[in-house]
């Protein structure tokens, strides 16, 4: 069975979350192509979710997803639909694409939807119980030559493939957020995938325009391999520094040094509470099950879900507080757990905080302007050089965090969790959108 056979009949499962919604999104522009050029055939995208109330808003988000893909296809749509005489202006044929994706979306809350599917995509919730439970279900359900791809982001494969009895149809699948436009998915193939479906896999990233990255078969694989780490140096440092700047304070200056120091697209707090705080502390557990590594815990992280201090985002996409709270997503104050409120980051307090993590080097650019700066590693290498030589506390946390960062992608490739240094830098430079890798020679 082929690619295009298979994908007639496919289903999403937690479709309305922020990964199965955008999944579905890239899944149904595919299917849409195919019925283009085959009318005849029948093509069904099953959404299912547990929630019946945010299928509505599932269909809202697609609409206007796929809306963006017509617009941004014209030229290959109008070749598509040459032989549509009643189609002439870019809008009619913009709105002719996205009736076709719609007239394939079958949303609803019955797993049996599944039933027919040769392609199941699974993106619910990451706990290996409820996985395995859903997909047994789907095992029972589904006909003996239906593909598996899950979303995990941190539980082995071929523990999940084992558990369930696959035989081999299981394989990771991990789409970044939001998968409409991450390029990175991050492949992670058991010793028991089905040889069909390891092609399968590497000809549908081909078909979304996907850079595939190959992760062996260990818990976290690299991405969260790395951030859950990256995250518990930033954790500990805190730590270190709440004795003479309080515990906001501590996490203001990381979250700072970790942005303007390391020129990251966001601080290293911002990003556990875009992941979620929640999130963060259970992949945690699931990699610390699965390694036996009982330094994959913090007692920070585990005291703010106890006081639901949970991070992560609305649907309409704005941020939720979490290590900050957030106005029209941008940090206001910094939470204060001893007190269970936030502080607010005024200028006073702020500017205290700034004296003594020190002024940026030279040569210092924001993430920002060098995106896309074709001067970007001369200019990165410059930076570095002087970051090397400041005396400032924010500089000395940069370069022990640099370090830091460098030994842990390192130790991904020592481990076999990661087949090479490239993998490594490609995952958080596609995944997270680094400027430069962590494996390098800056520090």
């Amino acid at each position: 069975m082929n690619l295009d056979e298979r994908l007639e009949n496919v289903s999403v499962l937690g479709a309305a979350g922020k990964m199965g919604s955008g999944i579905a999104v890239l899944i149904a522009s595919e299917m849409a192509k195919l019925k283009i050029k085959n009318p005849d055939k029948l093509y069904r995208l099953n959404l299912i979710d547990v929630n019946e109330k945010v299928l509505d808003g599932l269909l809202a988000y697609i609409k206007a997803q796929i809306t963006k893909v017509a617009e941004k296809s014209t030229v290959f749509l109008r070749s598509a639909y040459a032989d549509r005489a009643d189609l002439v202006e870019n809008r009619e044929i913009i709105d002719a694409f996205v009736y076709d994706a719609f007239s394939l979306l079958r949303p609803g809350t019955d797993l049996g939807a599944a039933k027919n599917s040769k392609v199941v995509f699974e993106a619910i919730i990451e706990d290996e119980n409820i996985k395995a439970k859903v997909l047994t279900e789907l095992n029972n359900l589904c006909s003996k030559d239906t593909f598996f791809l899950t979303n995990t982001s941190s539980i082995p494969i071929g523990f999940l493939d084992k558990r369930v009895e696959l035989s081999g149809r299981l394989i990771g699948y991990h789409f970044y957020n939001p998968p409409v436009v991450q390029k990175l998915v991050e492949v992670i193939t058991p010793s028991t995938a089905n040889k069909e479906l390891i092609e399968f896999s590497t000809e549908l990233g081909k078909r979304l325009r996907k850079k595939l990255v190959p992760a062996n078969d260990i818990s976290g694989f690299i991405g969260n391999g790395h951030f859950m780490r990256d995250g518990l140096h930033a954790i500990g440092e805190v730590e270190k520094l709440k004795g003479e700047h309080s515990l906001p304070g501590g996490i203001y200056i990381m979250n700072r040094v970790s942005q303007d120091f390391l020129i990251r697209p966001m601080g290293i707090f911002q990003l556990i509470d875009y992941v979620g705080v929640d999130v963060f502390q259970c992949i945690l557990n699931v990699m610390r099950t699965h390694l036996g590594d009982e330094s994959l815990k913090s007692e920070l992280i585990d005291r703010l879900v106890e006081k639901k201090v949970f991070g992560g985002q609305r649907p309409d996409g704005s941020q939720k507080d979490g290590f900050l709270k957030y106005e029209k997503n941008r940090p206001v104050a910094v939470y204060d757990i001893e007190k269970g409120e936030y502080i607010a980051i005024e200028e006073n307090w702020k500017e205290n905080l700034d004296s003594k993590i020190g002024d940026l080097p030279e040569g210092f650019n924001p993430w920002k302007k060098l995106l896309t700066d074709p001067k970007k590693g001369d200019k990165l290498s410059s930076y570095f050089e002087n970051l090397k030589k400041a005396d400032t506390l924010g500089a000395e946390l940069a370069r022990t965090y640099l370090a830091r960062s460098k030994e842990i992608a390192k130790e991904l490739v020592s481990s076999g969790v990661a087949k090479s240094e490239d993998d490594v830098n490609a995952v958080l430079t596609n995944g997270f959108y680094w400027l430069y890798g962590p494996i390098n020679d800056y520090i």
